[in-house]
């Protein structure tokens, strides 16, 4: 995700088979002996237990790479969610009393087990997701230590405020409490499985809060392995229950249930508005939504060239192109339109997409997986052929790569109109629009005619110019010179459709946290 990516490291292709488990050598000194398994699971996690889905129900979990079937998964339905909130409300009394440093250690302990399993979990993300393994290993498991490793040095630090009142100040003494919310209910997507479980996670464990967590069913493999982590860390049962199951069954069931004081759902639009009418018509319950966009990135023509095509590359090619964030609509200065356009068709033509044989490895390696599953690979499609039939030109790509496994080329479309279908919707697949423009008002005008709001960027070697823009753009991120440069210290969220609140950093404490105000007369008995 960030912007120092390397896209060209290492192997795609994951084993087709359940892997192998991998051991380590427990790290509990009373256990020094002890070892650890990860098998892949197929079951529900509720109070620290492997439990079985009541009504027997379960879905195909399929690798995309070559659309086999991995496993089966258990389907958990209204009375499984009961079971999992009931758990976590039963936890939440003792959690949130528990003493912050044991937060905080836990966390690290977690962090810590994560890295020890990283390679594990990233083969496992690779094969259920399609991206590929050393983009797994390096990127999405790297950010996932980060954040349990972050979100542990806060749990002891935050804290209320002492409030100068405006009046009566020598007498009265007021302050605040900020106070876990209760049992959370997060909802993740499939595009980086173990990246959002983390940014859930973190804060929630942080602040007290116990969670019930439905994995994506597109993607749940690689987050059931993390519950034996979290297990093996000393989380105590109740604290952290995951399910799997679909949105409209499982997903609402969470959105409703009256134990839940909070959602936290990272996804589609359309899905964050049925997710908000599930909220509010049980318990008013708090809804942070971190949802689509169709961000813009603006190429001035003083930009370093070399440096915005790399920035546009990353920021439209990472993870297949499935990145909510996904620089989509470029808007290239006119003077320097054909220059840039060459250098970004020159890149994506560079892209290695279903395991070249390097000459000094042999191993097959990959930039670009496929996309997760049939419905997003006939999605993509669908608007490259909407593209084509509205008069934009093909400058690479276009199409199916392969006859097998959910494969699409890298795309780049030129001569896009602001009212073409895939200027105006949001693709999530590997497909890059170029609009020309003339100025950089009119430039700003257009990025910001669109319901989305989640990023943006700019590209210009004046600060002026850059700053100036970055204030007018409408966007929850605004990146200068660069694009998808995560880091967990630096909030994440949208405006307008894109969501609401914040992800990542200080700014996500308030979405697990109540305020509480206490006033007490300062008197005298002398």
């Amino acid at each position: 995700m960030g912007s120092n990516i390397k896209l060209t490291s290492a192997a795609l292709h994951p084993k087709q088979h359940p892997l192998p488990p991998i051991m380590t050598d427990d790290a509990h000194p009373a256990s020094k002996k002890a070892r650890i398994t990860l098998p892949l699971r197929s079951q529900l996690f509720i109070n620290n237990e492997w439990v079985d889905a009541k009504s027997g129900k379960t879905f195909d979990t399929v690798n995309p790479v070559d659309e086999t079937t991995i496993l089966s998964v258990q389907e958990a339905g209204k009375e499984d969610v009961d079971m999992a909130v009931s758990a976590a409300k039963a936890a939440f009394q003792s959690w949130k009393n528990t003493d912050a440093g044991k937060r905080r250690d836990l966390l690290l302990r977690l962090a810590d087990l994560v890295k020890e399993h990283q390679k594990r979990l990233a083969e496992v993300e690779s094969m259920d997701n399609g991206k590929p393994t050393h983009v797994a290993h390096d990127v999405d498991l790297g950010f996932v230590i980060e954040c349990f490793k972050y979100y542990a040095g806060w749990a002891d630090k935050v804290g209320g405020k002492v409030i100068s009142t405006t009046s009566g100040t020598s007498s009265k003494f007021c302050f605040t409490f900020h106070e876990p919310i209760g049992v959370v209910g997060a909802i993740i997507p499939w595009n980086f499985p173990l990246l959002m479980l983390a940014w859930k996670l973190g804060p929630a464990l942080a602040m007290g809060c116990t969670v019930v967590m439905k994995l994506s069913e597109k993607t749940p493999l690689s987050g059931l392995l993390m519950c034996d982590l979290i297990k093996e860390a000393g989380f105590p049962p109740g604290v952290v229950n995951v399910v799997n199951g679909h949105g409209p069954t499982t997903g609402d069931f969470i959105a409703r249930h009256p134990d839940i004081r909070k959602v936290a759902f990272t996804g589609s639009s359309a899905v964050g508005h049925k997710i908000v009418e599930a909220a509010g018509q049980t318990n008013l319950k708090k809804v942070t939504l971190e949802l689509g966009g169709k961000s813009p990135m603006i190429i001035c023509k003083d930009a370093d060239l070399d440096q915005a095509a790399t920035a546009c590359h990353i920021g439209l090619f990472v993870n297949m192109g499935q990145c909510c964030c996904a620089s989509s609509r470029i808007f290239v200065h006119e003077d320097i339109h054909d220059k840039f356009v060459a250098k970004v068709v020159a890149m994506a033509k560079r892209l290695r997409t279903q395991g070249d044989v390097t000459s000094e490895t042999d191993v097959p390696i990959c930039d670009l997986g496929p996309q997760v599953d049939k419905i997003q690979f006939d999605k993509v499609l669908g608007y490259i052929e909407a593209g084509k039939a509205e008069g934009a030109k093909v400058a690479v790509g276009g199409g199916r790569l392969g006859t097998k496994g959910y494969f699409v080329q890298p795309t780049v479309f030129t001569e896009v109109q602001d009212t073409m279908k895939i200027a105006r919707e949001e693709i999530f697949g590997p497909v890059m629009q170029l609009l020309k423009f003339k100025t950089l008002e009119e430039a700003i005008d257009r990025a910001n005619s669109t319901h989305y709001g989640l990023a943006a960027g700019i590209c210009t070697r004046d600060v002026g110019t850059a700053l100036a823009a970055a204030r007018k753009l409408e966007a929850g991120t605004v990146w200068i010179n660069c694009y998808d440069d995560f880091d967990m210290a630096a909030p994440f969220g949208g405006f307008k459709t894109s969501g609401w609140g914040r992800e990542k950093g200080e700014y996500a404490l308030e979405n697990y946290t109540e305020v509480k105000c206490v006033m007490m007369p300062v008197d005298s008995r002398n």
